[in-house]
């Protein structure tokens, strides 16, 4: 079979007629007002939990990190090469190169939002480009049939889904989005920045000092009244305050100079925060040192918590799958090559190694003791 090179029939810069289809358009003020399902009804509120919130989006990225690295495998060597050195420089979304970024900024919107949602930019060539399309362009309808799911970018029904990529985590029953992984955070979040944030005042209010200044005149004091009083003596501080250097501040009579709140016990804010971030990294399926929570002297990673988070890295990988495969077996049906693109995965390695190898080399030496004493 003739192998094409693809990569010889035009250049990532070609500027063959190429369209994107999820670009953010509208001609219409009112065009959503329809049978639609936009998915960014709560894409803002994660968005600024993420900001908000650092732990949430050093969670996020880690993820994506450790689910990072892949390549194609048509079980053809040449072919191998071909592709993955095509997808290696191919253009995402104008200011990326290479299909990683392409997956990584896609995993990274699946996590935030549930619902992620890319293109395969054609152009007379072929494939031109990967695109990150921005969950706002993008409406979703169920087909007639009541099964697939139709794409509208505001108002128009996109003409060829094919080239869309589109993924969900963990939908609802019936829902064509899916399911942040920050859903439920909102609330224990908004808890959270509610202390931080009293933290900050009372740290404010520490070095923008308010006096409280009572003066007791003696019966015998010139001052005529309670009123008198209380302006000379405020006039007398405030001018002791303001001053550049140092000065005297003298009253008649009892005076008292206290700070205001001082006497008030500062609220333990340690207990009520780490219950809210346990609820947080829980959510986030990463074990706290991770994040650069230290709440253990000896704390690492167990053998049984490695399996779990390797299997929550393998589950959000089975997601994206069929997206790669999808990009992989276009690229090849252009070429006119009949085979099919499979993914081959880096192996996921959380575990120590020297007690991962140790473990392998017992369960070695017990096969070997069990075939020797059965033989």
């Amino acid at each position: 079979m003739k192998i094409l090179d693809f990569k010889r029939k035009k250049s990532q810069n070609s500027n063959t007629a190429c369209a994107v289809q999820t670009s953010i358009a509208s001609n219409h003020p009112y065009y959503n007002l329809s049978s639609y399902m936009p998915i960014n009804g709560e894409s803002r509120v994660y968005a600024e939990l993420r900001n908000a919130v650092p732990i949430l989006d050093s969670a996020i990225n880690k993820i994506v990190r450790l689910c990072e690295g892949f390549k194609f495998n048509t079980g053809n060597e040449k072919v191998n090469d071909m592709m993955n050195s095509y997808f290696e420089s191919i253009n995402v979304g104008g200011n990326q190169k290479g299909i990683a970024s392409f997956i990584s900024n896609y995993l990274n919107q699946l996590l935030t939002f549930g619902t992620a949602i890319g293109e395969i930019v054609m152009c007379d060539d072929g494939i031109y480009a990967l695109y990150n399309s921005e969950l706002s362009s993008i409406e979703l309808k169920r087909a007639p049939n009541g099964v697939d799911v139709d794409f509208y970018n505001y108002g128009n029904k996109i003409s060829k889904p094919n080239l869309i990529l589109y993924s969900v985590l963990n939908p609802k029953p019936a829902e064509l989005c899916g399911t942040s992984l920050l859903s439920g955070l909102p609330f224990v979040s908004d808890i959270l920045l509610e202390i931080y944030n009293t933290i900050g005042e009372n740290w404010r209010h520490a070095g923008n000092i308010r006096y409280s200044v009572i003066c007791k005149p003696d019966k015998d004091s010139a001052y005529s009244n309670a009123g008198e009083t209380a302006q000379t003596v405020a006039k007398a501080w405030k001018d002791a305050m303001d001053s550049n250097s140092v000065k005297d501040f003298v009253a008649v009579g009892d005076v008292s100079v206290k700070v205001i709140g001082a006497d008030n016990a500062v609220l333990d804010s340690e207990i009520p925060v780490k219950q809210l971030l346990e609820q947080i990294v829980a959510k986030t399926g990463l074990p706290p040192f991770m994040l650069g929570l230290s709440w253990s002297s000896t704390e690492r990673m167990s053998v049984q918590q490695a399996d779990i988070l390797t299997s929550e890295l393998e589950s959000y990988r089975r997601i994206l799958e069929p997206v790669i495969k999808q990009i992989g077996n276009m690229y090849l049906a252009l070429n006119s090559l009949n085979y099919e693109a499979n993914v081959e995965w880096k192996k996921i390695t959380l575990q120590d190694e020297c007690e991962l190898a140790q473990a392998q080399l017992y369960t070695a030496q017990a096969e070997q003791i069990r075939k020797e004493i059965e033989s």
